[in-house]
C-alpha cells in the first residue's frame, strides 16, 4: 500500500509535514535532514526540487533554492542522494517541484524514478488539472504516485468538489492568498475559510499550509484540517543551524508537543 494512504488510515489527526529544499544548506544535506526529520517525530517529508522560477514560494524558499542551484543540485542529483534513501527512511516522502525540469527530464522516466526509489507522492503546482487528467494521471497511477493539488480561500467550490473527485492522497490547503512564508499565525477570516471547507466534508485528508511555524500555529490548523505542512520556518531553522540533526529534531520536537 502507498505509504501516504496507510498514514492517514492509521492517523487521522495532527499530521506534520515538513518541506525543504534539497541540496540545501549543503548540497549532501538532503538525506541527512530527511533522516532527522523521521527521526523527530514528523510524519511525511515533503522534498522540495529546486527550481530558478518557485512561482508559489515566497522570499526564504526562493533563497534555499537559488542555494541549492547555486551548489550544484538538478534533479539527477537528487535522484542519486535518494537512491537508497529507503534503508533508513521509512515515511512517506513527496517531492514538490515545478513542471519545466520534469518536462526535460521526461515525465514517465520522473514516475518510473520516483517509484523505483520509494517516492510515494508529487506536488507540482503549475501542473494545470485538465493536463494532468490528459496527459498524466495514467502514469502517476502506474507508478504508484499520488498527486496533490492546492486550493486556496479563492478556491471555489465546485474547483474543490473537482479536485476532490481528481485527488488521491491529500489535498494541500493554502490557508491565505499569498505566496508561502508571507505570513504568520491564524486570522479570523482564515478560520472561516478552514470552516467552510470542513463542512463540504470531502473525501481526502487535508493539510493546511502557509503561515505554519510553531506549535500555537500547528494546533489550530491541526483543528480545521487532518494536520499542517511547515515549510518556510522550517528552512530558517537549518539555514541558521550549527548542527542540523540536534537542532531540526528540537524544532519539531516544539512543534509536536
Amino acid at each position: 500500500m502507498n505509504r501516504i494512504d496507510k498514514l492517514f488510515q492509521t492517523k487521522k489527526e495532527r499530521v506534520l509535514s515538513i518541506y525543504f529544499t534539497a541540496g540545501f544548506p549543503k548540497l549532501e544535506d538532503t538525506l541527512l535532514i530527511m533522516q532527522a526529520i523521521e527521526s523527530a517525530g514528523a510524519d511525511i517529508i515533503e522534498v522540495g526540487v529546486p527550481y530558478s522560477d518557485p512561482i508559489a514560494d515566497g522570499p526564504t524558499i526562493q533563497d534555499s533554492n537559488q542555494i541549492a542551484l547555486d551548489n550544484g543540485m538538478s534533479l539527477k542529483k537528487l535522484f542519486e542522494q535518494l537512491q537508497d534513501m529507503r534503508q533508513t527512511v521509512s515515511l512517506p516522502v513527496v517531492l514538490m517541484g515545478y513542471l519545466n525540469p520534469i518536462i526535460q527530464y521526461g515525465m514517465e522516466a520522473f514516475c518510473k524514478k520516483c517509484q523505483e526509489i520509494g517516492v510515494d507522492g508529487l506536488i507540482l503546482p503549475d501542473l494545470p488539472m485538465q493536463q494532468y487528467l490528459d496527459e498524466f494521471k495514467e502514469i502517476f497511477d502506474r507508478y504508484d504516485l499520488r498527486n496533490t493539488f492546492l486550493i486556496s480561500p479563492q478556491t471555489s467550490e465546485k474547483r474543490i468538489r473537482e479536485i476532490d473527485t481528481h485527488s488521491n492522497g491529500f489535498i494541500y490547503m493554502v490557508s491565505a492568498h499569498s505566496i508561502t512564508g508571507a505570513r504568520t499565525g491564524i486570522s479570523e477570516e482564515q478560520i472561516a475559510y478552514f470552516q467552510r471547507l470542513e463542512a463540504m466534508n470531502l473525501k481526502n485528508p487535508r493539510l493546511i499550509g502557509f503561515g505554519i511555524s510553531e506549535s500555537e500555529t500547528f494546533t489550530t490548523a491541526s483543528k480545521y484540517g487532518n494536520g499542517a505542512i511547515i515549510g518556510s520556518a522550517f528552512i530558517k531553522k537549518i539555514k541558521e543551524s550549527q548542527d542540523l540533526k540536534s537542532d531540526i529534531e528540537s524544532y519539531i520536537q516544539s512543534v509536536i508537543h
